[in-house]
């Protein structure tokens, strides 16, 4: 590399020109799409000033919503990390009879429409199924409750965890697995020590991926516990009743918690670096 070269790229313009030139194609696809993601949001803020947020937010029904959804999703994460991330080592790792059709089975909740889902839902957990009124009989109702809120979330979310988590694990060199195994180590230990910090990466963004869809999940939640409300349903509500102004403060509350979350994960995580 020259003398120019070097300073060309100490001073960052050598990037720029590989960004502008050799992928400008690309760069100017991608540009639309951002736009098209941006644009909404730059409508939405300007409605902020002529909303009373803190009033919107001060509703004793908006509140509860909010502390619905702040209990619930959190828990349908952790549900979905704890059982999908073995579930992605194993559909990455394993080779075993029947393996497309849990493949499938996971792919399925993706690819129903999530009001159908909820209505699939309820006839394995509605109040006259079996295991819905042997609940009930317990005093552990699992509609028209948070346990219905979290069965509901975690059907719609969870795939997503598994798909991401299952990608990670492809992503690690299985040498270096089998390396650990020639030291000693067990394979639990393995996928603990090596397979586990390698795809950390892609499981959380996994979290992340699955703790959004938790939080805005609307339509199984809706057939399965429209009571008590989350935060989508009470934006409905509030749309069908008041209008769209009246939905902005709790849609500015759920886009806050969004936020923290991925802010906070990458935090904890650190984000992907190419090497």
């Amino acid at each position: 590399m020259t003398e120019a070269e070097t300073d060309t790229d100490s001073n960052g313009f050598g990037g720029l020109e590989r960004l502008t030139g050799g992928i400008a194609v690309p760069v100017l696809l991608g540009g639309v799409l951002v736009t098209y993601f941006v644009v909404p949001f730059a409508f939405f803020f300007g409605q902020i000033g002529s909303v009373g947020i803190f009033e919107g937010l001060a509703d004793s029904a908006t509140r509860d919503a909010i502390s619905t959804s702040l209990l619930t999703a959190p828990v349908s994460t952790v549900i979905a990390t704890v059982f999908g991330v073995p579930l992605a080592y194993v559909l990455s790792r394993a080779s075993f009879h029947g393996k497309r059709l849990v493949e499938a089975a996971v792919l399925l909740p993706l690819v129903l429409p999530p009001i159908v889902g909820g209505v699939m839902l309820l006839t394995v957990v509605g109040r006259y199924s079996p295991i819905g009124s042997a609940a009930a009989s317990l005093g552990v109702p699992l509609t028209d409750s948070h346990a219905g809120v979290i069965l509901a979330q975690t059907f719609v979310a969870a795939p997503f965890l598994v798909v991401t988590a299952r990608a990670g694990f492809d992503g690690v060199d299985e040498r270096l697995e089998e390396a650990a195994r020639t030291m000693g180590y067990t394979r639990l230990e393995t996928i603990r020590l090596v397979s586990l910090p390698l795809a950390r990466n892609a499981i959380a963004a996994g979290v992340v991926l699955t703790f959004v869809r938790a939080i805005g999940e609307f339509g199984a939640t809706t057939m399965v516990a429209y009571n008590p409300r989350t935060m989508p349903t009470r934006i409905e509500v509030l749309r069908i009743s008041r209008g769209l102004e009246s939905i902005v403060p709790i849609a500015l509350a759920l886009l806050g918690m969004t936020i923290v979350v991925v802010v906070a994960v990458q935090l904890l995580i650190g984000t992907p670096r190419r090497h």
